[in-house]
């Protein structure tokens, strides 16, 4: 026994005809998008540029500040060294008052031997 196929149902030729029209104009649009791109990339090379009379009178002139950090990275390096400094070491916070500073690793013993303060029951439950 053979297997057919009704020949009115679906055109195998239309279907792949389709597709390669599909295809051939898909890779029309992108050569012209590329052409298209390339002509502009081109166009903006050959640009030149208006030169401002109060741009060129301010060329040389410095920016007030704060001005941008010129060395972000050593910038940190220097605020972390200066924090680690002061957590790390004793000092006077106010001397008028009389409040000093202790180092950190010094006030996390203390904290541990005295406790939290905390407040009392009052019974409530809340």
């Amino acid at each position: 026994m053979t297997v057919h196929h009704e020949t009115s149902d679906v055109d195998i030729r239309g279907i792949l005809g389709f597709g390669l029209g599909l295809f051939l104009v898909s890779v029309a649009i992108h050569v012209v998008i590329w052409l298209l791109f390339s002509y502009f990339s081109a166009r903006e090379a050959r640009r030149v540029e208006p030169e401002y009379p109060l741009a060129m009178t301010q060329a040389a002139k410095t920016p007030p500040e704060p001005r941008l950090q010129t060395n972000p990275r050593q910038d940190l390096r220097d605020l972390r060294e200066q924090e680690d400094q002061i957590l790390g070491s004793y000092g006077w916070v106010d001397k008028n008052a009389g409040t000093v500073r202790i180092p950190i690793d010094e006030a996390i013993k203390l904290t541990l031997e005295r406790g939290l303060p905390a407040r009392a029951q009052n019974g409530t439950g809340r």
